[in-house]
């Protein structure tokens, strides 16, 4: 706070002088010619002496507070992956070197960088993937506008073949939101071999179906246009935005921007608003495909009230372990990065699922899944 400079008047109507000058006339003695201002008659530095004052307490800039965090120490590494019968070129990000492999799929509007905090907590213990979608990231495809569940659910199956072949390690699918719907589309075509596990973060059919009819008008009402990506990630986390991880936020946000040269200024990567004719194929039926899933299933909510009929039975028939973080937002990965972190650990420990496939005391081998059609 600056000091004040400008005359102010009293109760009484009588104009004084700034505050720091009414305080010296009053405590200071009155000066002989060639005595240092500085000190008082015994020799003593003056209290209002420029050495005696503290230092103002450090205040971070808001642009600093809000600036983009590298995803390195998170992720190992970063490659694109050609996929030779389409040309086209999807990111992922990488981390960790042994264990099953954590194939992490964002909600739309994200990136891979959305798993950023998770993918550091998790590595010592599993391989993590995290792919950019059709459309999201830096992956770039002949189609960008064509995110259909068929057509997303393709762009898996094809990433994962080219980055591991015929022989694949065991696989842990983790899809939030429109990933999850996704991640479910993919267990339930069954030629994952491998396919140990699957985890839908905060999305049920019933609640998202219901939601369609309102989802323009949300998307409306989002900024759209920015000056700067910390201006992105400021709104992301104080305005309309799902986030409220600053931290994640630093790291994920600037990843799902863009450059527009015309506007000269930034806009979103991904216009999901163009995207309403895919919605409905998302989410129809998700929860009856997802139960009959033929793994081990998890499905992490934000909030207990968002179960359906279908999931509610099969809850209780025991078909799928169900946790619920109920101080986080929809972004559950990226609101408590380390409680996701350890809630999927427990899931593959208490599901015995080693690099190969299921691990059973006393047997040698891991048993290789056959996902049958």
């Amino acid at each position: 706070m600056e000091p004040l400079s400008a005359s102010v008047d009293d109760d009484f109507g009588v104009e004084r002088s700034t505050i720091g000058t009414s305080l010296l006339s009053l405590e200071d003695p009155i000066m002989e010619e060639g005595e240092e201002s500085a000190s008082t008659s015994s020799g003593e530095p003056s209290a209002f002496a420029p050495e005696s004052i503290p230092p103002r307490p450090f205040r971070e800039p808001a642009s600093s507070k809000y600036s983009p965090l590298p995803w390195q120490g998170h992720f190992d590494g970063e490659h694109d992956i050609l996929i030779q019968s389409t040309g086209e070129v999807f990111h992922v990000y990488v981390a960790g070197s042994q264990g099953p492999v954590v194939v992490c799929l964002h909600g739309g509007g994200y990136s891979g960088l959305s798993f950023a905090l998770v993918a550091g907590k998790m590595k010592e213990r599993v391989r993590v993937v995290a792919i950019d979608m059709r459309g999201h990231g830096q992956s770039r495809s002949n189609n960008d506008h064509d995110l259909s569940a068929e057509t997303l659910s393709s762009d898996v199956l094809n990433v994962l073949k080219t980055m591991y072949g015929e022989n694949p390690p065991a696989f842990i699918l983790i899809g939030h939101s429109m990933g999850g719907a996704i991640a479910v589309r993919v267990a339930a075509e069954r030629v994952l071999p491998t396919l140990a596990g699957i985890v839908v973060v905060d999305v049920v059919e019933g609640t998202a179906m219901a939601s369609l009819i309102h989802m323009q008008k949300i998307l409306s009402s989002r900024q759209m246009h920015f000056q700067s990506p910390e201006q992105a990630i400021m709104w992301t986390v104080k305005g309309g935005g799902a986030l409220r991880n600053i931290d994640s936020a630093r790291i994920s946000v600037p990843s799902t921007l863009k450059f527009d040269e015309q506007r000269q200024c930034y806009v979103w990567r991904t216009p999901l608003q163009d995207s309403e004719a895919y919605w409905r194929g998302w989410y129809e039926g998700l929860s009856d495909v997802f139960l009959s899933c033929p793994v081990a299933k998890l499905l992490l909510l934000a909030g207990t009230d968002r179960l359906d009929r279908s999931l509610t039975i099969g809850q209780m028939q025991g078909k799928f372990q169900m946790i619920v973080v109920r101080h986080s937002g929809h972004a559950i990965q990226e609101d408590e990065p380390e409680e996701f972190a350890n809630v999927v650990l427990n899931f593959i420990a208490r599901n015995r699922i080693g690099t190969y496939g299921l691990e059973i005391p006393g047997v040698r081998r891991p048993i290789q899944l056959r996902s049958s059609n």
